[in-house]
């Protein structure tokens, strides 16, 4: 998948083909997982999913910023936003290292 957008269909395709429900079944079980992520972003939850990461919601406060094309000085107003933080076991494996926890399939 290097190199490729992975979309909502993709994850549905991926829960049909591995554990076996129907399509149908598959997208509603993708379409409720990240409703409930998302829910629990909206209320300001972290949400904390072992071995890959967690997403975060930060408040940050006003600020001033600068327009870059014209150097005027701009007031930022505060706001919510969200920040992923992987986790070891993720950064390890996206660097190509093993982390002793594989399947052990040797593939």
């Amino acid at each position: 998948m290097a190199g490729k957008t992975v979309t909502r269909a993709d994850l549905c395709e991926a829960v049909y083909q591995k554990v076996g429900l129907s399509r149908t079944e598959s997208a509603g079980l993708v379409e409720a997982v990240l409703k409930e992520i998302t829910d629990c972003l909206e209320r300001g939850e972290t949400v904390k999913l072992s071995s890959f990461g967690s997403f975060v919601v930060r408040q940050k406060g006003q600020r001033v910023g600068r327009n870059p094309k014209t150097g005027t000085e701009v007031p930022i107003s505060p706001r919510r936003v969200m920040v992923f933080k992987p986790s070891a076991i993720l950064k390890q494996r996206i660097n190509g290292a093993r982390c002793g926890k594989s399947g052990g399939d040797g593939a």
